[in-house]
C-alpha cells in the first residue's frame, strides 16, 4: 500500500477523499517534524517513532570489502507497539471491517496532552517576553548612562573654556598693566633731567650777583 491507496482506505471514514489526503499529510508532518526536532512520538497500540544519534564508526564495502570511515550521524527509529506485534504475530485476530485495530486511548489522555502542549506554548512565549523586557531594560540603562556622560563632558568642555577665558581676561589686564607703568617710567625720567636745569640757573644768578659785587 502507497500513501494514494493509503487516502482511498481511509477516505470514507473522514467524508472523502480531500479530506483523507489532508489528514494523512498532517498526520505524517507531524511525526517528521517531531522526530527531527528529537521528540519521541508514541501512539498507543501502534508503536513509537524517535531520533537515534549513531557515533562515527568503520564498516565494511558490501562489493570490495574495503574498510571505510562512517562518520557520526543521526537516523529515525521506529518501535512497533505490543498491540502492533501480538497482531502481526498472530497471537491476536486482527478485528474484521471498520473495527479499530489499534487500541485506543485512554479517556483523558489526549486532552491532557493538549493541556500540556498549550502550557509549554504559553511558557515558551512568557519566557520570550522576559527576554524581550531585559533586552529593552539594558538598551534604556545604557542609554542613560550615554547621556549622563555626555552631560559630563559637556560640562567639563563648558569649565575649561570658562577657565581659558579667565585666563585670557587675566593676560590682557597683566599686558595693560605694564602697558601703563611703561608709559609712566619716561615722564619720571624727564622729571629728573629737568631738575640739573634750575640748579644750572641757580648757579648762574649766583655768579652775577657776585660779579655786581665786584664791580
Amino acid at each position: 500500500m502507497n500513501k494514494a491507496q493509503l487516502v482511498e482506505a481511509i477516505a470514507d471514514k473522514v467524508g472523502g477523499r480531500q479530506q483523507a489526503a489532508e489528514a494523512v499529510d498532517a498526520v505524517l508532518d507531524a511525526i517528521v517534524r517531531a522526530t527531527v526536532a528529537g521528540d519521541r512520538v508514541s501512539v498507543t497500540g501502534f508503536g513509537s517513532f524517535e531520533k537515534v544519534d549513531r557515533p562515527a564508526r568503520y564498516a565494511r564495502n558490501p562489493q570490495t570489502g574495503e574498510r571505510v570511515r562512517v562518520k557520526k550521524t543521526s537516523v529515525p527509529r521506529f518501535r512497533a507497539g505490543q498491540g502492533f506485534k501480538d497482531l502481526v504475530s498472530g497471537s491476536k485476530k486482527l478485528p474484521r471491517g471498520g473495527e479499530v485495530a489499534v487500541k485506543k486511548a485512554p479517556k483523558g489522555s489526549l486532552s491532557g496532552g493538549a493541556s500540556a502542549t498549550v502550557k509549554k506554548a504559553a511558557a515558551k512565549k512568557t519566557t520570550a517576553k522576559k527576554a524581550t523586557a531585559k533586552k529593552t531594560t539594558a538598551k534604556k540603562t545604557t542609554a542613560k548612562k550615554t547621556t549622563a556622560t555626555a552631560k559630563k563632558a559637556t560640562a567639563k568642555k563648558t569649565t575649561a573654556k570658562k577657565a581659558t577665558g579667565a585666563a585670557k581676561t587675566s593676560a590682557a589686564k597683566k599686558t595693560t598693566a605694564k602697558k601703563a607703568t611703561a608709559k609712566k617710567a619716561p615722564a619720571k625720567k624727564a622729571t629728573a633731567k629737568k631738575a640739573p636745569a634750575k640748579k644750572s640757573t641757580a648757579r648762574k644768578t649766583t655768579a652775577k650777583k657776585a660779579t655786581a659785587r665786584k664791580r
